[in-house]
């Protein structure tokens, strides 16, 4: 009699343990949840809010303009605390900011989702050419935002890159696939400037 309960209790515990196991295995390739810890992307996601951070498929459709990614800021440690912004420029690009707005290979972005004031260049530095294995990217807060216009954060190198933020979950009032805008008439790089990229420094 006692046989029959021990058995029922180590079907238990393999069926929390293969659990478990599928929730690592979820967690670190496919996708991982993310709370939003910074003021930098109002109005789009609220501090406190959660994420769903795509991990897979940046595998085989890499990270684009407008893509809201996850990443470890350069510098900043193994213990440093993930940051979320929006990628603006490409590996190649030419960035500019001047009279308030942003120039990607000299087209001006439209970008409705800024919540605050124009966007403004740091002293010394108006233009950034992009690394062929970085991005750079932007807070939707732009008065609010530690980015690739800080040079303690410059063009974010891909392996830094978390994953791409597809879902917002919680609170369920919030809960919405995040948008991937367009941005119509943006030439793509040069090969100049592909070619000089990886040669200068943010």
């Amino acid at each position: 009699m006692s046989r029959r309960p021990l058995g029922c209790l180590v079907e238990i515990a393999e069926t929390l343990v293969l659990t478990l196991v599928i929730f690592l295995v979820i967690q670190a390739f496919v996708a991982q949840p993310y709370q939003v810890q910074q003021e930098s992307m109002r109005l789009t996601l609220e501090e406190g809010q959660y994420v769903l951070v795509d991990k897979l498929t940046p595998n085989f459709d890499d990270y684009s303009r407008g893509d809201i990614i996850v990443f470890l800021p350069p510098n900043g440690g193994e213990d440093s605390v993930p940051f979320i912004k929006r990628v603006i420029g490409e590996p190649g690009d030419l960035i500019e900011i001047h009279d308030g707005a942003v120039f990607v290979n000299g087209a001006q972005l439209d970008e409705p989702y800024i919540f605050s004031g124009p966007t403004r260049a740091p002293e010394g530095n108006s233009s950034w050419e992009v690394p062929e294995t970085g991005l750079f990217v932007m807070g939707d807060n732009r008065s609010n935002s530690t980015d690739s216009r800080s040079r303690s954060i410059g063009p974010v190198p891909r392996e830094n890159v978390i994953g791409r933020a597809f879902l917002r979950y919680w609170p369920l009032n919030a809960l919405g696939i995040l948008p991937t805008p367009t941005y119509d008439g943006v030439p793509p790089a040069t090969d100049e400037q592909v070619g000089s990229s990886s040669r200068l420094s943010p």
